[in-house]
């Protein structure tokens, strides 16, 4: 989005647009809930998450000083709602998802009704999502954030320094060695199964 049409879209949220806070949604509404649902693991987690960002979107963006930093201003919200929510899962039993199995090994997702599909394709789909997501929970917090902000929200290292207030550099280097550790635990997850 090019920083007229930005600047277009705040002043008019700030004088109480809805059509630029759908904007806002449009535009950025994807990349957060890709950035949340990896972060989280959980379609409702990152739903209700997105929601929660629009929410201080609305209520935060009379504070936002505009200078050309929109998006490590919007994603580092995101960021901020996600440590909270790991500190939150931390203090409370964790909730059990429809993926979750029962202890007859079937899944809840399993028992409702959908569309068939070959029983295989989807069983090694949820294989290599449960690999990624166990081997980026192994990461450490903050090079986990920097790797779901620059692969699934789509940001800029540029901005990512912006988000946690740090070099570029310090950017590269977590991102290069957070990925070269996932590659390193999915690869061992590999030769283990075969």
């Amino acid at each position: 989005m090019d920083s007229q049409h930005l600047r277009a879209m705040i002043a008019a949220a700030r004088a109480g647009s809805e059509q630029a806070y759908r904007e806002f949604l449009s535009a950025y509404g994807p990349r957060l809930y890709g950035y949340f649902f990896r972060a989280t693991g959980s379609h409702h987690d990152a739903e209700d998450l997105l929601s929660e960002v629009m929410l201080r979107l609305v209520r935060r963006l009379a504070d936002y000083d505009d200078r050309g930093r929109f998006e490590p201003w919007l994603f580092s919200i995101a960021s901020n709602l996600i440590r909270d929510r790991i500190r939150r899962a931390r203090t409370r039993p964790a909730a059990r998802s429809i993926e979750a199995q029962n202890p007859d090994g079937a899944a809840l997702a399993d028992r409702l009704p959908g569309p068939a599909a070959p029983v295989e394709a989807g069983m090694i789909r949820q294989d290599a999502r449960d690999a990624l997501a166990g081997a980026l929970g192994r990461l450490d917090e903050m090079s986990r954030q920097m790797v779901l902000l620059r692969h699934f929200g789509s940001m800029s290292f540029r901005e990512i320094a912006d988000v946690f207030d740090c070099p570029v550099g310090t950017v590269l280097a977590r991102v290069h060695r957070a990925l070269k550790t996932l590659r390193e635990m999915m690869d061992s997850k590999d030769d283990r199964t075969e």
